[in-house]
């Protein structure tokens, strides 16, 4: 199949082309950018008339419910939520029911995956069996199956030697560790640590549960030599440790959530248990240190932290209800406010969610091959088409997702997706740009 897209403006934050042009697509990939071939002559057209051509976002945080919580999220409801929010890869964590940690599990989950015909599904696999932290996984076994990486999830491990002998186990293949820095008894509270959970009674999560276990994993590091990417910072002292480490050489990476860049503890407001999330809400100067590490790239990818919640789990008392929010059909327009209310380019808030994200993936074997992030010629045609000033208020009942639970509910936010490709194929189109 060949698609044209035609009258666009094509922005790719990984070479720093900004400029108007077309793009030719053949076989799945980037024929040509700009100036198309006078010979190529498209099966499909797609006009772009005021509207910005770049990469696929890639989203390193995506949990598809699927399988174990069908009646929270399905891979058919949630990868329809990934296209229709731009995003053409995304990342899943192993805590799914049963856990990704046999091979023939990530098959299956990838063959599921493959039949939707949506976005790309990344699965991290399962760092310890069962994510007991007691035996190490078939880590070997799992990357040939197609994971990226190997991950706790939510699940701490206390054992220091094991998460030890994980990272050793991990440096000798090159594979890279997930982890979410959370000591495992301290994390154990429902709102942040401050003056506001003390004032509403709610049990409090102190900011040393992540400098704690950040200590641990950055000697760990020191130790093994182990790849690490630190999952949804959420402090600034957390923010103070990576830079460090950065800073010292250490092979780490990290991301944070569009909860914790945009949101407050006081967005709690009155017990609204669509802000009960992991990690919890924290201060403003927690939410200033992470937007400024974000821009300066200390912390390298924006992600959604896609977590569908069934109703019957989500409206509860806030210290009763499941964490989690809807978040892949926002991850876009959350990132283009962001660059807004930081006056930052527009280019630059993108990478965060386009080619610094598949760099964090590149750093593990194989994962991501074929220009993931990139507009290029050659490179895979996952593209995302959005009009930069269209407006678009979050209404629950409007988003794909199956949970329609988000903290951003009401939100006026910018920039719509108009079309997203994947391999070439359009994925998704808005009903606007089909009727046009």
């Amino acid at each position: 199949m060949k698609l044209l897209i035609r009258n666009g403006h094509l922005l790719d934050p990984g070479s720093g082309l900004d400029a108007p042009g077309d793009v030719a697509i053949a076989d799945g990939r980037v024929l040509a950018l700009g100036q198309i071939p006078a010979d190529f002559e498209p099966t499909q057209t797609l006009d772009a008339q005021g509207c910005i051509v770049m990469p696929g976002l890639v989203d390193l945080a995506v949990r598809l419910r699927e399988p174990g919580h069908e009646h929270e999220g399905m891979l058919a409801s949630e990868l329809a939520a990934s296209v229709a929010g731009g995003v053409t890869s995304l990342v899943c964590p192993p805590d799914t029911d049963p856990v990704l940690d046999e091979p023939g599990l990530v098959e299956m989950l990838r063959f599921r995956a493959q039949s939707q015909h949506q976005a790309r599904v990344l699965p991290l696999g399962a760092l310890t069996r069962g994510l007991k932290g007691e035996v190490l996984t078939e880590m070997l076994q799992l990357f040939e199956a197609g994971c990226v990486g190997f991950s706790q999830a939510e699940v701490g491990i206390a054992n220091t030697q094991v998460l030890m002998r994980a990272m050793q186990y991990a440096r000798s293949f090159g594979y890279t560790v997930w982890l979410r820095p959370q000591e495992l008894h301290l994390g154990k509270g429902v709102a942040a640590s401050g003056p506001l959970a003390t004032r509403m009674g709610l049990s409090g999560v102190p900011v040393a549960a992540e400098t704690i276990a950040l200590h641990t994993i950055f000697e760990l590091v020191r130790a093994t030599g182990a790849r690490v990417h630190i999952c949804r910072l959420s402090s600034a002292a957390g923010v103070q440790l990576l830079r460090q480490a950065k800073a010292d050489g250490l092979p780490v990476t990290g991301d944070v959530s569009i909860n914790s860049l945009h949101l407050t503890d006081m967005d709690v407001g009155y017990f609204d248990s669509r802000t009960r999330l992991n990690p919890p809400l924290r201060q403003q100067r927690d939410r200033d240190a992470l937007r400024q590490a974000l821009q300066d790239g200390t912390i390298d990818a924006l992600v959604s932290d896609h977590m569908p919640v069934g109703a019957d789990e989500k409206e509860l008392p806030f210290a009763e209800a499941e964490p989690g929010a809807t978040g892949l059909e926002l991850l876009l327009s959350l990132a283009v406010k962001w660059a807004r209310d930081s006056d930052l380019p527009l280019v630059e808030a993108l990478a965060c969610v386009t080619n610094r994200s598949a760099a964090v993936l590149a750093a593990s074997q194989g994962a991501a091959q074929g220009g993931m992030g990139r507009l290029a010629v050659g490179a895979k045609a996952d593209i995302c088409v959005f009009d930069p000033q269209s407006a678009w208020t979050v209404q629950a009942d409007a988003l794909r997702s199956q949970s329609k639970h988000t903290p951003f509910s009401g939100y006026e936010l910018p920039a719509r997706v108009q079309a997203t490709l994947v391999g070439g194929r359009l994925a998704y189109q808005a009903a606007a740009a089909q009727a046009a």
